[in-house]
């Protein structure tokens, strides 16, 4: 009878330990998917510069000729 209760509190602990911090790793997902977008966009708003820049570049050298 001892080894079952020993059993039945040991699957309680592994149960416990399984679901852990859902919370905090959904606090986590949620920063790093803030961060990744934050990273596109900066990524996207200096391809962006960039192109309007050549375009001027381009313009400028039409022009020049």
């Amino acid at each position: 009878m001892k080894k079952l209760v020993l059993m039945a509190v040991a699957i309680v602990a592994v149960s416990f330990a399984s679901c852990g911090n859902k919370a905090a790793n959904a606090e986590q997902a949620k920063a790093d998917s803030i961060r990744i977008a934050d990273s596109i966009a900066a990524v996207e708003a200096a391809a962006a510069e960039t192109a309007a820049a050549d375009t001027v570049a381009a313009d400028s050298a039409v022009v020049a000729k």
